[in-house]
């Protein structure tokens, strides 16, 4: 997770805490940024700009494979013309 979602989920779990642990407001938001980076980095995560360059790729990747299948067919179609019987 990017930290800045990290930040945020820190700012509300602190924010849903009683008053009476608003002296420790500090420490309670560190630790738990901490132990949610501890948990984030164990799980195999891409942040979103990784997400969306492997998307782009996945995109460009499909686009080259359309073309070639596209290429195969009028391949195998002239192969079908020049082996077929001529009459």
């Amino acid at each position: 997770m990017e930290n800045m979602q990290l930040d945020e989920l820190a700012r509300r779990f602190i924010a849903g805490l009683p008053a009476a642990v608003s002296g420790m407001r500090a420490e309670l938001e560190a630790n738990f940024r901490t132990v949610l980076q501890s948990t984030a980095g164990r799980f195999d995560l891409a942040s979103r700009s990784e997400f969306d360059v492997q998307a782009k790729v996945l995109e460009r990747a499909r686009a080259r494979i359309a073309e070639l299948e596209a290429r195969l067919e009028k391949l195998e179609q002239r192969l079908d013309a020049l082996q077929s019987p001529r009459s």
